[in-house]
């Protein structure tokens, strides 16, 4: 038995940062969209999340860059640094800024959510709806949730993050790849004067096996994040996450033991990182995916949130120049994203083998090369990154 109290045009499984952008782009086209979050209430726990230009622009086009950069701090310092603190890189963040006509910014993730879910129309969140399963025919998707209710919709759109049960229903189950890191983030409020948060941005400490970043949030807080080389399955297993993240950077240089210890231990969250073997494909017939449920990546190149932001645009414009032909608007959607998508999840990779090094000579000819890379080259190489305009 279908519930007509729910008969969106679209409906959009997961309200993290895609599926709320997807709601507003594709609300801007004047469509009914509703979506659909398991969780009873927007969660406020989360960490920081970076918002490089390319994803700025892509807020620019939901209408909400302003709102943004007034909740979050700009990233105005970004160094590397050894454990004991000598200078490895200074990135040339004024020089990307003047090229692309804004900062980064830093802003608590919760945050972000909330000035994406502000921007709905009135009752589009549907919250404490747990995703079954679906089946779907020539005219319509029917989804089926744990409380019992069904739903018919004229799309789906499946944002529901890296264990995303629309995926399934799209292609066989692909294996989660374990990073070889575990991540311990944290938020406190905390105050250094080598890092006024007036300057905003912050830095990052790379050792062997093991980093950690410091940086500004706004409203007086920062975020702080470790990423540590270790089998799977071990780390998350701690109880006591600031005594193992105590532990673990002991002797590191400068703030990085103070910002731990004034963490409160509910304010620290530990996470194994995983991504997939990027897809070729991501629809079937009125079914496709978005942001992690399609492209799980890393976390090193800052990209994550940036990437679903840039899908929701992509994917409503193209919707909107075929709205007869959903199929026809999937698949130019996919040719557009999938390779860059694709070129992010290898770069993250990458990345992470060269940040997380173990073996000391590795580590002396890295910190070598890094120290003599021209500030015009840096920016060079991260351009395709971060010049693109959704």
């Amino acid at each position: 038995m279908v519930n007509s109290k729910y008969n969106p045009g679209t409906a959009i499984i997961g309200a993290g940062i895609g599926g709320l952008s997807a709601a507003i782009a594709l609300q801007q086209l004047g469509q009914n969209v509703k979506v659909f979050e398991r969780a009873s209430e927007l969660e406020e726990m989360g960490a920081g999340i970076v918002l490089s230009a390319n994803a700025i622009k892509a807020l620019e086009k939901l209408g909400i860059a302003e709102q943004v950069r007034q909740a979050g701090s700009p990233v105005k310092k970004a160094e590397i640094m050894t454990p004991d603190g000598q200078l490895i890189v200074n990135m040339p963040v004024h020089m990307q800024a003047e090229r692309y006509g804004t900062y980064s910014y830093l802003l608590y993730r919760p945050e972000l959510q909330r000035i994406l879910y502000e921007k709905l129309e009135p009752n589009t969140l549907v919250l404490g709806k747990k995703f079954l399963r679906l089946e779907q025919d020539l005219e319509k998707i029917t989804s089926f949730f744990e409380d019992g209710e069904t739903l018919n919709s004229g799309l789906l759109i499946g944002a529901d993050g890296v264990h995303s049960r629309v995926r399934q229903y799209i292609m066989e189950e692909s294996k989660l790849r374990y990073s070889g890191f575990t991540a311990v983030r944290g938020i406190s409020n905390y105050e250094d004067a080598r890092f006024p948060a007036e300057l905003g941005g912050g830095f990052e400490a790379w050792g062997k096996g093991k980093r950690f970043g410091f940086s500004h949030l706004g409203k007086g807080r920062v975020f702080w994040f470790a990423a540590i080389n270790t089998p799977k399955g071990t780390l998350v297993k701690e109880e006591n996450k600031r005594h193992l993240a105590l532990q673990q950077f002991k002797g590191w240089w400068g703030p990085i033991t103070d910002v731990i210890d004034s963490t409160k231990e509910e304010n620290i969250l530990v996470h194994e990182i995983f991504d997939r073997k990027p897809l070729k494909k991501w629809h079937k017939g009125r079914v496709t995916l978005l942001g992690d449920a399609a492209h799980p990546m890393l976390p090193n190149l800052g990209q994550g949130g940036a990437q679903a932001m840039e899908d929701a645009i992509i994917l409503t414009r193209y919707l909107k120049q075929y709205p007869q032909e959903v199929e026809e608007a999937y698949s130019l959607y996919e040719q557009e994203r999938i390779p860059r998508v694709t070129k992010i999840i290898q770069g993250s990779r990458m990345m992470a083998i060269m940040m997380q090094l173990e073996n000391p000579a590795a580590i002396v000819v890295r910190n070598q090369i890094l120290r003599h890379v021209p500030d015009q080259l840096k920016m060079n190489r991260l351009d395709w990154i971060l010049g693109y305009k959704a």
